[in-house]
């Protein structure tokens, strides 16, 4: 979808060179915002934001580019990427009359059933969605020159700890640069490899060899799993649930703790991250709990969002973590030595318990799929927590 908007600009003074005399005292005042010019993509989103609201969307205050339009039973979704927009509702005479009207406002292109969004492929079925981004992984193996190297299980050696000082500096870091923040976007449909990644992009300002060699065994992993994405299950149930882990002072340099959760919906994976913590933790339990904080910000976020899709919270959502000593922080409200000086901020766990949205769950190490996010494990473990985090392949045979 493609539009020039009808807002007129504040006035700048960019004038083609020699076209003002010396002297001359002008500016130039445009009626359209035009593409390349820094508030052309705010302009576009505040006329077409308004009107969809002008046809009965509501913009959702949990995400600001996602509308919903309810008449009776029948609901209309929209989610919009700059001038990309994917439309589904519920009634489809009702979706076409707003297709239609869209149309009108707008010089737009209907491209027919959503099956390649921004380097996204889906698949469906009566099971689900597929997300994957194979054909995004085979040009990045292709642009590496990797096309023909051998696979491994696994994308980072077992206990691998990569520093800023060891190994020779790479004469141009360009190419890893490049690649790292091909990766960073890989990790939309592919979870399983966000802590690798995440640990090379913190040597982008000057990547040695070993980090090289990392991001190399990364491609020789995802050679044999470019298929995998995951999969979104059509009738599983809308419950959330949350794991949260840490790996205290796992950082060579800064001796910073890496925070990781997931969060799935019913069996689908709908929300993950990996992190390395702002402050130094002076325990595993402050590390531990954290990264509860974190995972506690990210189930809030998503109830609100649930909440505006219609979907309702079954309350309290269950929030695993490992460490015992993490759950007795969050459970007892007491300052004493190991708590009093944890930021304020960290305790929205508490208020969050309180107000009933989070119950705090014991799990066993080897069952905390957030240990995928926060460590690098070794194949047997690795694969064991990728096949519960929902990843599938179904390129590959039964």
């Amino acid at each position: 979808m493609h539009s020039y908007t009808e807002i007129f600009t504040k006035p700048f003074t960019c004038f083609p060179p020699g076209y003002l005399r010396k002297g001359d005292n002008m500016v130039c005042k445009l009626n359209r915002s035009l593409y390349g010019l820094k508030q052309a993509s705010r302009n576009w989103f505040s006329k077409l934001s308004t009107a969809l609201q002008s046809f009965g969307f509501s913009q959702s205050q949990a995400d600001h580019s996602f509308f919903v339009l309810r008449q009776g039973s029948a609901s209309i979704f929209i989610l919009i990427y700059v001038n990309d927009i994917i439309i589904t509702g519920s009634d489809m005479a009702l979706l076409q009359d707003i297709k239609t009207r869209i149309c009108t406002t707008f010089h737009t292109k209907d491209i027919g059933p959503l099956k390649y969004f921004l380097g996204i492929e889906l698949a469906r079925s009566q099971q689900g969605l597929y997300l994957c981004q194979r054909k995004y992984t085979l040009n990045i193996l292709s642009d590496s020159g990797l096309t023909g190297t051998r696979p491994v299980d696994f994308p980072m050696e077992q206990n691998l700890k990569l520093s800023d000082s060891t190994g020779s500096i790479l004469s141009d870091p360009s190419p890893y640069r490049r690649l790292v923040g091909r990766l960073i976007y890989l990790t939309v449909t592919r979870p399983d490899i966000v802590h690798t990644v995440n640990i090379l992009s913190q040597f982008m300002h000057q990547p040695r060899q070993p980090h090289l060699d990392a991001a190399h065994r990364l491609l020789r992993h995802l050679k044999g799993t470019a298929s995998q994405g995951i999969f979104l299950y059509a009738k599983s149930t809308l419950k959330l649930t949350a794991y949260c882990d840490s790996d205290w002072a796992s950082c060579p340099m800064t001796r910073r703790s890496t925070t990781g959760y997931c969060i799935l919906l019913g069996s689908s994976p709908v929300s993950w991250k990996t992190k390395k913590q702002s402050t130094v933790s002076r325990s595993s339990a402050e590390a531990e709990y954290r990264a509860m904080v974190v995972a506690t910000c990210e189930v809030t976020w998503l109830s609100y969002l649930l909440q505006h899709l219609g979907v309702p919270l079954r309350a309290p959502v269950a929030l695993y973590c490992d460490n015992l000593a993490a759950l007795y922080i969050a459970a007892n409200p007491v300052f004493h030595e190991r708590t009093k000086h944890i930021e304020i901020d960290c305790h929205v766990v508490r208020e969050k318990l309180h107000q009933g949205l989070i119950r705090p769950t014991k799990i066993a190490s080897t069952d905390q799929i957030a240990d995928i996010f926060t460590k690098s494990l070794g194949r047997t473990q690795f694969q064991h927590l990728q096949s519960k985090l929902g990843i599938r392949n179904l390129h590959a045979p039964p």
